[in-house]
């Protein structure tokens, strides 16, 4: 059963009470039959999402909406976990996925754990809305795109093609736990992406920028963020591109600008980070807790709580509030990212980080806003202590390697240091490292930091959640790059 979104319905345990009557008593009810046979710990977690998006190329515009809705019931028995779902929130359906949950606990000779009584939790809220996009009529949403389309073709008669693309969300969820948690949180999102196409004598260029946060339309008045910006910002990318040499090839000093340069962390140490692999024992990363793991230049931190950022959450998907987690500090590695299984096997305190793609999903330890703290060293002196290197300035994406920490991510923009002057743009080149050993190159961090706010999806085990990244300007003294040019 999908219901559509009221906007006078913002609480969002309100909004499964009234709507389905997943109420308090309800949700006490599933979390004792899912534990009838035994278990660790039970939960609930409720899920309604409704979207809509628009596309413009070529004049022709499309869209629609769709709403995606249901419940998902996890008991958990050592590291076992049953976790079935459902689409329908009537009582039997949820009772039905309670008993199949408990059949995971069944025959283990446990009586049934108690159930505490569920207390509603009030959280902090990182990203307040006073009109969220999905109240404002389409053609308002449609103006957002036009106004993008309009700036990105009058950059030059060269572009023959601009795509714009506005996506919105507002995100319910609810969560009930075993042990007495049980909290609500609404979840906006808007997103206006602008791809372009450049054709100059023959030669095709991309270019593309993106802006994405928790907000509602009024985001896009703000500097850096109207979509005239966004537009103008693609064009220019696309154009950038016919000037382009070719890149350097071999290891070398690069220099990686604020903002954007932040998916390098991402790759490098953000995703062995997650606790789910360090108790797999996949991770790199495995037992070197206290261990110098970069120079004494890099203090690492995730942090879910940064105001209206892509990817701040209120709590996360198992209930926990969002945080502050320092991950490695001066250097040294002092944390992990869990989620309950995980922190339940190390014996710390949940760090807020179990997050889900969906309903249809289990949670698992996952990233939200990792960023390097602001070092000592004005920008500008860090490009001009580069005799022959690049300088990245955004890129297209990456990946790394669990196990040993290789990665390689490809530049969307990037120049030539010659002599300590950023010169020519190159041609998209991938970046190929490995992270224990490029954070042991950092040699000098820049005082800028900044987050970036292009959006980006970070993918993991076949779920995709909304993250930044961020870095201030810092120098790692050799990666190997990809290029053509000796």
């Amino acid at each position: 059963m999908a219901v559509l979104y009221q906007p006078q319905v913002s609480d969002a345990l309100s909004f499964f009470a009234g709507h389905f009557g997943l109420d308090d008593s309800l949700c006490q009810d599933v979390l004792r039959t899912a534990l009838a046979h035994g278990g660790d710990h039970a939960d609930l977690y409720a899920q309604h999402a409704q979207n809509r998006y628009l596309t413009i190329e070529n004049c022709i515009v499309r869209g629609g909406t769709t709403v995606d809705a249901g419940v998902g019931v996890r008991v958990i028995r050592g590291e076992a976990v049953g976790y079935p779902v459902s689409e329908r929130f009537d009582r039997e359906s949820l009772l039905a996925a309670a008993r199949t949950a408990s059949e995971i606990a069944a025959g283990g000779g446990m009586s049934a754990p108690p159930v505490a009584p569920l207390v509603r939790f009030a959280v902090d809220d990182h990203y307040p809305v006073a009109s969220l996009s999905l109240d404002e009529p389409a053609p308002v949403a449609l103006d957002l795109l036009r106004r993008a389309d309009s700036a990105a073709r009058a950059v030059a008669p060269t572009i023959t093609n601009v795509q714009g693309r506005l996506f919105e969300e507002v995100k319910q969820i609810a969560v009930a736990t075993s042990d007495g948690r049980l909290v609500g949180d609404t979840q906006p999102i808007v997103r206006l992406t602008v791809g372009t196409v450049s054709v100059r004598d023959g030669d095709r260029q991309e270019g593309f920028d993106s802006r994405a946060a928790r907000a509602g339309f009024d985001v896009f008045e703000a500097n850096g963020w109207r979509p005239e910006t966004i537009g103008r910002r693609a064009s220019e990318r696309a154009l950038l591109g016919h000037e382009a040499v070719d890149a350097p090839a071999g290891f070398l000093p690069v220099v990686l600008a604020a903002g954007d340069s932040g998916v390098y962390l991402h790759e490098a140490v953000g995703h062995g980070l997650e606790a789910d692999f360090i108790r797999k024992r996949l991770s790199t990363f495995t037992d070197r807790l206290g261990e110098r793991v970069a120079t004494p230049l890099c203090t690492v931190i995730d942090d879910g709580t940064l105001p209206g950022r892509y990817g701040s959450i209120n709590i996360d998907d198992e209930g926990e509030p969002s945080q502050e987690n320092v991950l490695i500090e001066d250097g040294v590695l002092c944390g992990y990212l869990h989620d309950r299984i995980s922190s339940q096997y190390f014996g710390v305190p949940p760090s807020g980080s179990g997050r889900r793609q969906s309903f249809r999903y289990v949670p698992m330890p996952r990233m939200t806003t990792t960023f390097m703290r602001a070092g000592e060293t004005p920008p500008d002196e860090i490009v001009r202590a580069v005799k022959r290197g690049v300088y990245c300035v955004s890129f297209a994406g990456g990946q790394v390697n669990i196990a040993n920490g290789d990665f390689v991510f490809s530049t969307l923009e990037a120049y030539l240091i010659e002599d300590g002057r950023v010169t020519a743009p190159i041609r998209a080149t991938n970046l190929i490292g490995n992270g224990p050993d490029s954070m042991s190159r950092v040699t000098m961090v820049g005082t800028d930091l900044e987050i970036e706010e292009f959006g980006g999806m970070c993918g993991k085990n076949g779920q995709s959640l909304p993250v930044n990244d961020g870095v201030p300007t810092m120098l790692v003294d050799g990666i190997t790059v990809g290029g053509t040019q000796a």
